[in-house]
């Protein structure tokens, strides 16, 4: 009996002994610190940790694709900021969306800015005066960028614009400050389709110019059979006056403007030999018998009955007449007052003396179509030459060395502001 407990108690003493054995095993090992099982990260070591990548079976662009790809990119960002030196992480590969867009762009901007670079100054112009697309497809092309020829019409737009612009501020100091009024765009007619404005000075092509004009604007299909009634006194194209002050001060500001001028002696000669030298039921009796009768003397009754043969220097007296007995006319009135290039800024002054090239340079620049050229036939008079440098020097012969520079003096300012040459040596 005794021996017996004797056993027990021992085996229960054992047990405990082994029970305690294993809990305080047991807390030993759960007080290890965790961190001696992980590996030590040293610096200098390069690691590839690759970041779990966004789930592609969302559609792009649906509420979940948004909301897999925000936490992912964020991880990046934060495991980036945290890495030691030397670590290299590569995370997902952005999107397409998120490249920077002036990588992008870059070459294709230095491809355009040494396109700019080469281009010429024609093409330059081209751009900066005003191209307005006609209707229809078949349309001029712009003047070629390789061109010598288009660069020196353009070199030549500069320089008249610079001469005029300089002649105004010169003389005309108090012109860029005044209003326009209709008086001063009464002589501008204007062609909406094409955008253009033009300033008529006759005797410097301004009926075979009307013609374009009608054409441009769809009003006739061919300058050729446009009669110079028609052009003249049919009514079809619009002045800028017919405008209210809003309408004519939009197309002064949007409108390409241009104006043709001539010599203005040869100008003086063509108007004389038109109205004086033909039947005219205008001229005649309105200008013709008031110059006979004040400066002809002892002019017969016939003479002053028709206003006929009305002579040259005749012609000139009136005009330099400070108490002329009939006024001015149109047809050898100063530029200056016609068009007021002072007032009103001219994109493109042609010459008469250059017609065909200024023109159709022109025409190009304003988009006009392909088959449309500026027309050289002589609608009146068709039968008589032109008036010409030399034929001008022989009506001038007739007048006195003070009457020709009285002459020269009256067109001034349309000799300097077009930078035409004395036509007389003897002029001062």
């Amino acid at each position: 009996m005794t021996l017996r407990a004797g056993t027990m108690r021992l085996a229960c003493m054992f047990s405990s002994i082994l029970l305690f054995g294993a809990a305080g095993l047991l807390l030993f090992i759960s007080l290890q610190d965790s961190t001696e099982l992980t590996p030590q990260q040293v610096p200098g070591v390069k690691f590839n940790i690759r970041l779990q990548q966004p789930r592609d079976d969302f559609p792009p662009g649906s509420p979940q694709d948004g909301v897999a790809k925000a936490p992912t990119e964020r991880v990046a960002r934060d495991v980036s900021s945290q890495a030691p030196r030397g670590l290299r992480l590569l995370g997902p590969d952005p999107p397409p969306g998120h490249l920077n867009a002036g990588a992008r762009l870059r070459p294709r901007q230095r491809r355009r800015r040494l396109l700019i670079k080469k281009m010429p100054a024609a093409a330059a112009a081209a751009a900066a005066i005003p191209a307005n697309s006609s209707a229809g497809p078949a349309v001029r092309p712009a003047p070629r960028a390789l061109d010598g020829r288009w660069v020196r019409l353009h070199q030549r737009q500069q320089e008249r614009k610079r001469v005029m612009g300089e002649a105004c501020a010169k003389y005309r100091a108090s012109s860029s400050r005044r209003a326009v009024t209709p008086r001063h765009v009464s002589r501008i007619f204007v062609e909406d389709r094409h955008r253009v404005l033009y300033c008529e000075v006759p005797k410097a092509g301004c009926s075979n110019w009307k013609r374009v004009l009608m054409v441009l604007a769809g009003l006739a299909s061919s300058t050729a059979h446009l009669q110079h009634h028609t052009v003249h006194y049919g009514g079809a194209l619009k002045r800028l006056d017919a405008f209210d002050r809003q309408g004519i001060l939009h197309r002064l500001r949007t409108y390409t403007k241009m104006l043709f001028v001539r010599e203005p002696f040869e100008r003086l000669v063509s108007a004389f030999r038109d109205k004086f030298e033909h039947p005219n039921s205008y001229y005649h009796p309105v200008f013709g018998k008031a110059i006979l009768a004040r400066y002809r003397a002892n002019a017969s009754g016939e003479a002053l009955r028709t206003g006929s043969g009305v002579r040259f220097p005749e012609f000139v007296q009136y005009l330099l007449d400070v108490h002329r007995p009939v006024g001015m006319d149109i047809h050898w009135d100063h530029v200056s007052r016609l068009c007021s290039p002072c007032l009103i800024d001219y994109d493109f002054v042609g010459k008469f003396e250059s017609m065909e090239d200024d023109a159709n340079f022109f025409l190009s620049l304003i988009r006009a179509p392909r088959n449309l050229t500026f027309p050289q036939f002589k609608d009146r008079h068709s039968q008589e030459a032109r008036t010409t440098a030399g034929i001008t020097r022989r009506y001038f012969a007739q007048l006195s060395a003070p009457q020709r520079q009285r002459a020269y003096d009256f067109y001034y300012m349309d000799y300097l502001m077009f930078n035409y040459s004395k036509p007389f040596a003897d002029l001062y």
